[in-house]
């Protein structure tokens, strides 16, 4: 049957907790009384995680050739769900499925497109409190997101919103900004963060600084995207102006005091200034073309590369390789 429900989990080195995790979903899904499917994403563990994800049924598999971090097994996740209704949560077990029934609810009453989880009371440890701290800041000052907790992978999605995204790098932190930019309406609801029982956190500074680059990124994107011209248009007229400044000192030096053009340290700044200028906005104008013949004619390029998709039933309790 085609399903109502797709419920997608990214899973990198979380031994463990998988089969646990399946038990509970498998329970909550059952009582939603509608058709569903779990689609994993193995992010190229190192453990043993794809063989504990090889004896899961009902699942779908992907299993990656590496690993590419959680955006990336996200969108591969969105891309492959065909449920009405996407369902996204982590793979460490520390996501509770039983806010799931609460999200749906949300969803429908109030007729959103996505419902995100809010985990309030956080099991995190204080480094990860501290660097969670500093990107609620920065997203609040660069792209005004006041989101109380983008990290929550608990969510639950129209289907038409997922299929919106195109996710990398860090950018999985940076869903809710993208789509409340592209109208879809969102909301948060309390969930319950439970604590890690197998394996340690993947979150740390590298990511946090990674992350950073993404939401200069996103930030760039968001302003912008439809005309990039514009912010080297902004910058070439300021280095312009400065020059411009340069020169006029320099003529003024020469006319009232005799001073030699070609030993003034500001005609040569100003001279360079100006040429700056025109290199800049001759760049803006180029990086606006690439943009649009990108945009309208070029090939999608594949970012990530899948070993293989299985299919595990559980009525036949066999696996079907894809």
């Amino acid at each position: 049957m085609q399903p109502f429900y797709s419920v997608v989990v990214p899973v990198y080195n979380e031994a463990g907790n998988i089969t646990r995790l399946h038990t509970e979903l498998c329970a909550i899904m059952d009582g939603l009384t509608k058709p569903y499917e779990i689609i994993y994403i193995n992010d190229g563990s190192t453990d043993e995680s794809a063989e504990e994800l090889a004896t899961l049924a009902p699942a779908t598999v992907i299993d990656f050739n590496r690993n590419y971090g959680q955006a990336t097994a996200l969108d591969a996740g969105f891309k492959h769900a065909t449920g009405e209704t996407v369902i996204s949560l982590d793979g460490d077990g520390q996501n509770d499925p039983a806010d799931i029934p609460r999200l749906l609810a949300e969803l429908e009453s109030r007729e959103l497109d996505v419902v995100a989880g809010w985990r309030k009371e956080r099991k995190d440890t204080d480094r990860i409190k501290v660097l969670t701290r500093i990107g609620r800041f920065l997203r609040r000052y660069l792209i005004r997101d006041t989101v109380h907790d983008t990290g929550c992978t608990l969510r639950v999605y129209r289907q038409q919103a997922v299929k919106s995204l195109d996710l990398q790098g860090e950018m999985h932190r940076y869903i809710l900004a993208l789509l409340r930019w592209k109208g879809f309406r969102i909301d948060e609801l309390v969930v319950t963060d439970r604590p890690r029982v197998h394996g340690v956190s993947k979150y740390g500074i590298s990511k946090a600084v990674r992350g950073f680059i993404d939401l200069v990124f996103i930030w760039f994107i968001h302003k912008y995207s439809q005309r990039p011209l514009h912010i080297f248009g902004y910058v070439s007229l300021l280095v312009f102006a400065v020059g411009a400044l340069f020169l006029l000192y320099a003529a003024y030096q020469k006319l009232f005091f005799g001073f030699p053009i070609n030993r003034s340290g500001h005609f040569l700044l100003g001279a360079f200034s100006l040429l700056g200028a025109m290199v800049m906005f001759s760049f803006g104008v180029v990086i606006d073309l690439l943009i649009k013949i990108h945009l309208n004619n070029s090939p999608y390029e594949k970012r990530y590369y899948i070993r293989r998709i299985m299919r595990n039933e559980q009525d036949t309790n066999t696996a079907t390789h894809v």
